[in-house]
């Protein structure tokens, strides 16, 4: 006898948010992205529309890394010293549709750059890139309230993706991403209720829930993971039950995390069974995107080009079965 699969039917939805915004929209990009938009699990395509597949964002920084693992730096190629340079290879070498841009050298303790001078290297940048951009602060938060405004005022109309506000100091961004025709990233700690708490507080100020992509802060494999993963499919259940405000799409930075793990950094000369450093960090990269990309990430930010390029080739196998 035949089983018959159970479909679930979902009340609810994720947002669409839309980065970038072309000549007719009011911008100059050349293209869009579209993220969120969601209306049942994670490639479960006989229940429910998926109507925008999982970006990768390449991470590029204003100033050299200087904390990055060597086999990483080597990947990318002398180009990291240039950071124009390294968002135009991003582009034209590895096709990126997106680039996620941190402002690093404005943390107090890496080059403490003035918030005119972060604002003018977004104005070069536009110039030399036609993709959207993330905009990303240093981490510094007191810089971050002086840059960023900044920055949004320098891409205005360009419908960038801005963040991250946090629930104790988010008003400051919220009112220059709403001056200047932006999107925000919300950034919670792992933290269902804080996450939903402060997309109340933000939409409370007037940006639509459309334009606010929930950072749930993850951890790379071993590093929290499973954690991170069971707070964003909750997170998820609940958008799909019908719960607006959380049903946001996700952004996780990955690269991030996986390339300050011990198994990404160490060298095979400290442990010669793990192996090569340079095929550890990869991997790692690549299990973690994947693992988050079933828990309903939309957009992924990452920075070795070869796991992109799997990740890539795993989303599109993904999505093949909807065809």
């Amino acid at each position: 006898m035949a089983t018959q699969l159970m479909i679930e039917k979902w009340l609810g939805n994720v947002s669409t948010t839309t980065i970038g915004a072309t000549k007719a929209e009011g911008g100059t990009r050349a293209n869009v992205v579209k993220i969120g938009g969601e209306q049942g699990l994670p490639f479960l395509f006989q229940e429910a529309a998926m109507p925008n597949k999982p970006v990768i964002a390449f991470e590029v920084w204003d100033i050299p890394p200087v904390d990055w693992p060597d086999e990483l730096v080597k990947s990318l190629g002398s180009v990291v010293n240039d950071p124009f340079a390294w968002a135009e290879k991003c582009v034209s070498e590895y096709k990126a549709k997106i680039l996620c841009v941190r402002m690093q050298g404005a943390h107090p303790d890496f080059g403490n750059k003035s918030a005119d001078d972060s604002a003018k290297f977004i104005s070069q940048l536009l110039k030399k890139v036609s993709v959207p951009l993330i905009i990303v602060g240093s981490g510094d938060d007191q810089k971050d309230s002086q840059v960023l405004p900044l920055c949004c005022e320098a891409a205005k109309s360009e419908r960038c993706l801005v963040g991250s506000a946090v629930q104790e100091n988010y008003k400051t961004l919220v009112g220059a991403v709403l001056a200047d025709g932006h999107n925000i990233i919300a950034e919670s700690p792992i933290d269902i209720n804080i996450a939903k708490q402060l997309n109340i507080l933000i939409s409370d100020m007037g940006l639509s829930l459309d334009r606010i992509v929930i950072n749930p802060t993850i951890g790379a494999l071993g590093y929290g993971l499973e954690y991170a993963y069971s707070i964003m499919e909750r997170a998820r259940l609940a958008a799909l039950a019908g719960d607006k405000t959380v049903g946001s799409p996700f952004i996780c930075f990955v690269g991030q995390e996986t390339w300050r793990t011990k198994e990404a950094m160490i060298s095979q000369k400290e442990f010669p069974a793990w192996g090569p450093e340079a095929q550890r960090g990869v991997a790692w990269e690549i299990v973690t995107a994947a693992a988050l990309i079933q828990a309903g990430a939309d957009l992924l930010v990452m920075r070795h080009p070869k796991a992109v390029e799997k990740v890539n080739k795993y989303i599109g196998s993904l999505m093949e079965s909807s065809l």
